[in-house]
């Protein structure tokens, strides 16, 4: 998730992803995706594998940033809400 400026980043893994998107862009977090207003779903990726997630999630979160913005633009150059993809 990123906010409408593209400026901050946010990763994260759930089993339910078009409600923690909504939790996320409605703010019912009151967390780091509220503080920073990230409301954009940007990338997304479905696994079968609970533990494959998890390690992709540990993966991503530990690269760079640089690593992070390839992921987006390789999937969504236009850094588009994919909400819609998600439903």
């Amino acid at each position: 998730m990123t906010n409408k400026w593209n400026t901050t980043l946010y990763t994260g893994m759930t089993s339910e992803l078009v409600g923690r998107t909504y939790k996320h862009k409605e703010k019912i977090f009151k967390g780091f995706s509220a503080k920073y207003n990230l409301n954009k779903s940007v990338w997304f990726k479905v696994y079968q594998d609970i533990n494959e997630a998890i390690a992709r999630e540990k993966q991503i979160k530990a690269g760079s940033r640089k690593k992070k913005i390839a992921l987006i633009n390789a999937m969504n150059p236009e850094w588009k809400d994919l909400l819609s993809q998600i439903v």
